[in-house]
């Protein structure tokens, strides 16, 4: 069995359309970024109000990904 270190980032994804498209744009983002994406839990999901009317839904992330070791 070999070694493995996580690392966690937090982001934030927003869109107009709902919680689970923030989330899946924070994610995608991240994927530019970040290899060996693992695990994201939401640790927090709001909305964004102007003039009553919801205006985007966003979406706070915890990401994993796997640390590349290096001998």
């Amino acid at each position: 069995m070999t070694d493995s270190v996580y690392a966690v980032i937090e982001l934030i994804g927003a869109s107009s359309e709902s919680w689970e498209k923030a989330a899946e744009n924070a994610v995608r983002e991240a994927s530019k970024r970040y290899k060996n994406l693992r695990v994201a839990e939401v640790v927090e999901m709001d909305v964004l109000i102007e003039d009553g009317d919801v205006i985007a839904f966003r979406t706070k992330l915890q990401l994993s990904y796997k640390r590349e070791m290096t001998s």
